[in-house]
């Protein structure tokens, strides 16, 4: 049986370790529970364990579970996955972050359909940091100008970037790349200065405590908290 709070607890305890060890503050990591595939119950276990951040990757099985879960206040929607310019709407709708921006379209599109009233839409630009033709992302060299592009959008602001670097590394590189999304992250901010780009979203189950030795804010378990991932359920 599995306890999400449990789970939840040594996920703390590994976040605290690594910022301990990199001399860093523990509160300057967000943990984001990544929650695609599992049912609304679960996600609602963690909530009552105190974890309100939650990363979707699918637009309708997110919008199921907001409006299942909608008597907990508080709680922080985050998008992860690909996003095409015709399904941006929902997203603009009813999330806080977008983690995967990749196209001034879609960030334009998201700053038009944002409602008046609510808070500014928090985007990042997923960075394909390995180079990899089968992943999302936009290429390194991309970033700044991508960046400038999107800086100012009304109803949004530009908060950093996110990248799944290859599993498949070893340590070493997987490290490295943590470092070079660091410092891409400043080469942004000498270009674009709005006050709020401080935002890394890197890091997960197997590797954030490299993630968070570089800098990582934002570090996104899945399997860590609520087990393997069940996609019979898509």
């Amino acid at each position: 049986m599995i306890s999400i709070a449990e789970n939840l607890e040594k996920a703390a305890t590994r976040i605290r370790s690594a910022a301990e060890e990199a001399e860093r503050d523990p509160a300057g990591v967000q943990l984001l529970a990544v929650s695609k595939t599992k049912p609304a119950e679960l996600l609602r276990e963690a909530a009552e364990a105190g974890q309100k951040a939650f990363g979707e990757n699918y637009i309708q099985e997110a919008l199921d579970k907001i409006e299942a879960l909608s008597d907990l206040p508080d709680l922080e929607w985050h998008f992860i996955g690909p996003l095409q310019s015709n399904k941006t709407r929902p997203v603009a709708e009813h999330f806080s972050w977008v983690h995967s921006i990749d196209r001034t379209k879609v960030a334009r599109r998201l700053s038009e359909q944002r409602p008046e009233g609510m808070a500014p839409l928090n985007l990042c630009i997923q960075v394909n940091i390995d180079d990899e033709p089968t992943k999302s992302g936009v290429r390194p060299e991309e970033v700044p100008g991508l960046a400038q592009e999107l800086n100012g959008l009304e109803g949004c602001r530009l908060r950093g970037l996110m990248a799944i670097p290859d599993p498949a590394n070893p340590a070493a590189v997987q490290r490295e790349r943590f470092r070079e999304l660091a410092g891409l992250l400043a080469e942004v901010r000498r270009g674009v200065d709005n006050g709020v780009l401080d935002t890394l979203s890197m890091g997960m189950s197997g590797d954030l405590e490299a993630a968070i030795a570089e800098g990582a804010t934002i570090v996104r378990l899945g399997t860590a908290l609520f087990g393997p991932r069940d996609y019979e359920a898509q």
